[in-house]
């Protein structure tokens, strides 16, 4: 059963994350924001996250947008998640996580 705290609607997708620790912990998302060598890559994860995507973007991008195939740059990303936030959106950000490369 959802909390009504996490409850934005049927769409959206519901994360099930499982610390060390093992007890399992929900939580609801709309836009995921995961940080790559390029830029910033946008992924709505429900309705609410697009049809708010759609509000900041022309329409000639919201087909590639709805596909998680925008990226954009670091800085317009984190000013995209804080507006984002203070619409009541939930917003995960993914820093990336870098690896070397075997010389």
């Amino acid at each position: 059963m959802i909390s009504k705290a996490c409850f934005v609607s049927i769409r959206t997708k519901l994360i099930i994350a499982i610390p060390p620790n093992r007890y399992n912990t929900g939580f609801c998302m709309d836009i995921s924001l995961s940080e790559k060598r390029i830029g910033t890559q946008i992924d709505p994860k429900s309705v609410h996250g697009i049809l708010w995507l759609q509000t900041h973007f022309e329409s000639n991008h919201w087909e590639s947008i709805s596909n998680g195939l925008v990226i954009i740059p670091n800085k317009d990303a984190k000013m995209l998640e804080e507006d984002a936030r203070a619409a009541g959106l939930n917003v995960n950000f993914i820093n990336s996580l870098s690896h070397i490369d075997k010389i």
